[in-house]
């Protein structure tokens, strides 16, 4: 099936093996981009059988093929012989003994990209050889314990997600990686073997739960993480309720009941002008001031020096306040109802959302206008609506959202599409004039970052363990309060030089020019609407630097013009109008998934996907576009099993709610003699199940939930995980985060320990905060032959502002003469992160 050749990666060719989620998803991702992808199930057809399968295998040819037969492995190297990469979801070794050998086909071809997406690393002695389903890799991964502040208090662990969140950060992650490994092909005339363990990749996206800071200043610590504290130290049991938890929360980030009887999501916290716009368009903001509502100047100063009690803009507020603030926030939003109030907000530049559910996310004026969500006419199910593409690029996605429908093929069929004509490049000659050498993707790529929060910085730092190098540049007075501003970058700073400079005066706006002309590409998070002002629309690039690329991501973009298209927002205004916080907490008690970042990583990843589109089509073709994608975009990867609908489609009634332990009796959480296991088995290996002596009555049990609960709590948990494996079912004890980071933590040594197994973390004793901080490595995308490189910790705000100036072209009494005139910065306050 031969895409639109407007497409940019037009005349590059898949096979795809891939199974379940992962691995199909990465190839209809290529697929979306234009590549011409055979997608090869084993002859009882794919192993998922599920509607989503239309979604993952669009734009694809499939066929079906034997690969335990001679005939059948002679196809699949015969089909292999044609393309330019191959694509693999099993289990470490699989592939391998049935006679497709990445490393021998890798040989043979040296140009040849090959793609794996195990479920645990295959350098995982412990997990390599488990049956790893999405929620195994979850509940092992520490994704189903503890779940978040909220869980917590309600003394609900483990609790459960169907949110698919480790294949949705594996696809983008991996997706990027084989298109920039396409990229730096096209100059080695070497491909490569990648890794990307759903695993790692989850952890990754949760790098935000997995951090651990000694010392943390008792002003980052919200209500709920002190009433757990106050709890444990005195042995008080943690047993709220969904509506005691409520007056834990802090008043701008929290869900408020409308006119409507539905509910509305509010996410202006750390941002003072965000807070005030929220309050004034409420009626309450002058209120609150004849009240006294105190006012800090200054939130980068430690607390002991404000000149205030607190101030709106603060995260968390202290309890006082926050008190006050909520019930005026309650009583408010009674008058209105919940869309009113959504447009108020959006057309007021205020991030909040009313709560939705994922069917009316799927059939909404903006989703199906913005081409977030577009329409497919599968032979199976008819016109059928389905996520829009990842990342696009503006200007050539519009084929994007035409996708062409599954279709079978013959193996005749599917090796004359392969072996269509494509401009390759002479990879042989490529070889022969450059010797191998260890090399980042990326090398030598310059990048100007003007993102802030978590999504937009997460793009660059994603770029600098392939060899990008990243200037990030931000204001001399900060936006955000201390929590966002400097905590959260932790994470998402890293490996980048940090410049502060007024780019809204002249001599600011000349700096900007500079650095512009000196870099390759550009990156904002923003709405559409904010570019010409900021002379970031294309035309003003390209007159400073032309040829300069650029990437943006926003919150409910897509590639078309939507009615919220220029709408601010967060993560969780999309989780909460996507439907991920009805799903969560129930539609009537809707909870913000548990996971921070939960969507943002993700969107930084996909971001990366679309910077190596776009370089790679500039590469190919010369032409100078623009990469886009959108929290939107992003979480309906999160939710693939879900974000579809058409005409007879089944009930929207995938598991929600709190008391939700898993999908059915046969995948669930059970108790036994000592702790927990997650057995994840389908009903087609019931007798697999019965073969096991002590779960042999199942097939006669009328409740098999019951019969299950009852022969489980009978033997402790190691037994069951070992009983189970042995029968080849899916099944794993849920571990914490905490207990990860005891078992998988060592000295940060300036490697990445893509070599250690499915958990990585590194533990900066020397951090430039000041603090002892314990992180995930970036670990997930593993190549054979590229080199991934341990980048540096995030370096306090204005640290490299003298240096950039200077290569900039400055001499040193005119930086001297911006400092002290507060056109550049040296830092936001006394300390890194104020205490």
């Amino acid at each position: 099936m031969q895409n639109n050749s407007q497409l940019p990666l037009t005349g590059i060719r898949v096979v795809d093996f891939g199974q379940q989620i992962a691995g199909p998803a990465v190839a209809m991702v290529l697929a979306d981009l234009g590549a011409t992808v055979v997608h090869i199930d084993p002859p009882a057809g794919p192993q998922w059988d599920h509607p989503a399968n239309a979604i993952l295998h669009r734009n694809k040819s499939c066929l079906r093929l034997d690969l335990k037969t001679d005939a059948g492995l002679q196809q699949a190297l015969t089909l292999i012989d044609q393309a330019d990469v191959v694509i693999e979801s099993f289990r470490p070794g699989v592939m391998q003994r049935l006679g497709l050998d990445f490393v021998r086909l890798r040989q043979a071809r040296p140009e040849l990209i090959t793609l794996s997406v195990p479920g645990f690393a295959s350098n995982d002695e412990l997990r390599r050889e488990w049956k790893a389903t999405e929620a195994v890799v979850a509940a092992t991964s520490g994704a189903f314990t503890d779940m978040g502040f909220n869980r917590v208090l309600m003394g609900l662990n483990p609790s459960f997600s169907p949110l698919p969140l480790g294949s949705s950060y594996a696809v983008s992650l991996a997706a990027g990686a084989v298109v920039m490994a396409l990229l730096a092909r096209e100059k080695s005339g070497r491909g490569d073997t990648i890794e990307v363990p759903v695993a790692a990749a989850l952890m990754e996206g949760l790098s935000y739960n997995s951090i651990v800071i000694d010392g943390l200043p008792e002003r980052y610590k919200t209500m709920r993480e002190k009433e757990i504290e106050y709890r444990r130290a005195n042995h008080i049991e943690m047993d709220l309720s969904y509506e005691a938890l409520q007056e834990y929360l802090d008043p701008f980030y929290r869900t408020y009941e409308c006119a409507d009887g539905r509910m509305f999501y509010v996410v202006c916290p750390s941002h003072r002008n965000h807070a005030k716009r929220c309050l004034q368009v409420l009626g309450i903001y002058e209120e609150l001031l004849a009240e006294g509502l105190p006012e800090v100047k200054d939130l980068h100063l430690p607390i002991s020096e404000w000149d205030g009690e607190t101030s709106i803009g603060v995260y968390p507020l202290p309890k006082k306040w926050a008190d006050i603030i909520s019930a005026k926030m309650k009583k408010a939003f009674l008058t209105r109802t919940s869309e009113e109030w959504g447009r108020i907000f959006g057309e007021g530049q205020i991030p909040g959302a009313p709560h939705r559910t994922t069917q009316e996310w799927v059939n909404s004026e903006h989703t199906n206008a913005a081409g977030l969500i577009i329409e497919v006419d599968d032979p199976e199910y008819g016109v059928m609506k389905q996520p829009g593409p990842l990342a696009w690029l503006e200007g050539l996605a519009e084929p994007m959202l035409r996708p062409q429908p599954r279709r079978n093929v013959s193996f005749d069929e599917a090796l004359s599409l392969l072996q269509a004509p494509a401009a390759h490049s002479d990879y042989a000659a490529l070889r022969a004039k450059a010797p191998a050498a260890k090399a980042g993707w990326l090398d030598g790529l310059r990048v100007l970052d003007l993102t802030n929060v978590i999504a937009g910085p997460h793009s660059g730092t994603f770029l600098t363990r392939f060899g990008a190098q990243v200037t990030k540049l931000d204001p001399v007075t900060p936006l955000y309060d201390p929590l966002i501003g400097t905590l959260f970058t932790f994470q998402c700073g890293m490996g980048k030089q940090s410049a502060l400079v007024d780019i809204t005066t002249e001599e600011g706006r000349e700096v900007f020019n500079r650095l512009v002309r000196s870099v390759d590409l550009v990156l904002i998070n923003a709405p559409d609407r904010q570019m010409k002002p900021l002379g970031l629309d294309h035309d003003s690039l390209q007159a400073i630097n032309p040829g300069v690329l650029f990437c943006r991501l926003d919150c409910l973009g897509g590639p078309r013009i939507g009615p919220k298209s220029n709408y601010i927002g967060y993560d969780d205004i999309v989780q909460a109008n996507s439907g991920i916080m009805s799903r969560f907490g129930g539609p009537a008690t809707p909870e913000e998934h548990a996971h921070l970042g939960t969507l943002d990583v993700n969107c930084g990843f996909a971001a990366g996907l679309g910077v190596a589109v776009a370089f790679y089509h500039k590469l190919k073709t010369g032409e100078v576009t623009r990469a886009r994608t959108s929290l939107s975009a992003v979480t309906n990867f999160a939710q693939l099993p879900f974000a579809f609908d058409y005409e007879g489609r089944a009930p929207f009634d995938e598991p929600l709610g709190r008391e939700a332990l898993g999908n059915h009796a046969l995948s669930h959480f059970y108790r036994t003699e000592d702790g927990w296991i997650f057995l994840d088995a389908s009903p087609a290996e019931l007798e697999k199940l019965k073969a096991i002596e002590d779960l042999g009555g199942i097939n006669q049990a009328q409740d098999r939930a019951e019969f299950l609960r009852a022969a489980f709590a009978k033997a402790p948990s190691a037994y069951w995980i070992e009983v189970l494996h042995e029968a080849d079912i899916a099944a794993a004890q849920p571990l914490s985060i905490e207990t990860l980071r005891e078992w998988y933590s060592r000295e940060a040594d300036g490697s990445v320990r893509i070599d250690g197994g499915s958990y990585a973390f590194s533990i900066y004793r020397d951090h430039p905060s000041g603090h002892c901080i314990t992180q995930i490595d970036h670990y997930a995308i593993r190549p054979r032959e590229a080199i991934i490189k341990a980048v540096s910790p995030t370096e306090r705000f204005g640290h490299s502002t003298r240096r950039i100036l200077s290569q900039a072209g400055y001499s040193e009494p005119q930086i001297d003469s911006m400092i002290e005139r507060g056109v550049a910065g040296l830092g936001w306050g006394k300390e890194f992160l104020p205490s």
